[in-house]
């Protein structure tokens, strides 16, 4: 089970992100269309994959008897379908600007709930569940460093990323401990399981990645020379991928557990901001601003 480290589960629930401004640029990453897309394809994927969460840890809910954790799948639950409705509302943008968004989506509930859930165990979904849970845990340590990688980003943009990563540094230990304590998944099967996706989930962000730079119009050579050039920055040491390296391997440890990561960096910043006047996009930048990157 998690230790006395955590954090409380609290679901922050009808916040304004204002995306549907007029003024957010179709581009709204420093005006670059590769960053942009880059996270419009992260924004994509949530909705589907955050149901696929909840529903592979609702198949361990009835064999559960401590209260504590069922309290914890509670709040788990309700961030979750959080998540979803925001990144909904931001991929209404997509919609206005002649995305097929519903296609794309389309394909990945598919992926997840016809070929992941018809074809495999629950014990494997759940495994699968905790290793994109790593992913999107350790993703969100990247953001909000020193480095200020969203730096360049619009604020509200860059805040509905900020709440999002808050909220996954408090559950996410939840689905590891159903995991653990409940499914009794073995360590081969939560090994390979994540080896899957460090190979699946990449995929999946760039064909999205592809799909979105060939709507706006841009030719395969100038998509190729975009995802070279984008990848080098994501590589680099100012940018998305490089702090994920060393925190990714621990996962492997047969006695790992998601407590055991550093905490998010600006979270106790964020935290205290918001609770000033519950607006994710003050805290966002007042969280900035005490840490030092602005």
């Amino acid at each position: 089970m998690a230790t006395p480290e955590q954090h409380p589960i609290v679901p922050r629930e009808r916040l304004n992100f204002h995306l549907d401004a007029p003024d957010i640029p179709k581009y709204w990453f420093g005006g670059d269309p590769y960053k942009t897309r880059l996270f419009d394809a992260l924004s994509l994927i949530f909705p589907p994959g955050e149901r696929f969460f909840m529903t592979c840890v609702r198949d361990y809910r009835d064999r559960i008897t401590d209260p504590k954790l069922l309290d914890e799948i509670k709040g788990f639950n309700r961030q979750e379908a959080q998540h979803s409705m925001v990144h909904n509302q931001y991929n209404d943008r997509l919609r206005a600007q002649g995305i097929d968004v519903d296609s794309m989506m389309k394909w990945l509930e598919d992926l997840l709930f016809v070929k992941y859930r018809g074809s495999r165990s629950r014990e494997y979904t759940l495994a699968i569940t905790c290793a994109l849970e790593h992913f999107t845990s350790i993703g969100a340590h990247s953001l909000f460093d020193k480095r200020d990688v969203l730096r360049d980003a619009d604020h509200r943009v860059r805040a509905m990323y900020s709440w999002h990563a808050i909220e996954e540094v408090e559950h996410k230990g939840v689905a590891y401990d159903v995991m653990q304590d409940y499914a009794k998944v073995s360590y081969f099967t939560r090994v390979l399981a994540m080896l899957e996706t460090t190979v699946i989930f990449p995929v999946v962000i760039q064909r999205f990645l592809n799909q979105l730079l060939k709507a706006d119009g841009f030719s395969w050579w100038e998509r190729r020379k975009m995802i070279i050039k984008g990848t080098l920055w994501a590589m680099g040491p100012r940018g998305l991928l490089t702090p994920l390296i060393k925190p990714y391997f621990p996962y492997y440890g047969r006695k790992f557990h998601p407590w055991q990561e550093e905490d998010q960096p600006g979270y106790e910043q964020w935290l205290a901001a918001f609770n000033l006047n519950r607006d994710p996009i003050e805290a966002s930048e007042l969280m900035r601003t005490a840490m030092g990157v602005r």
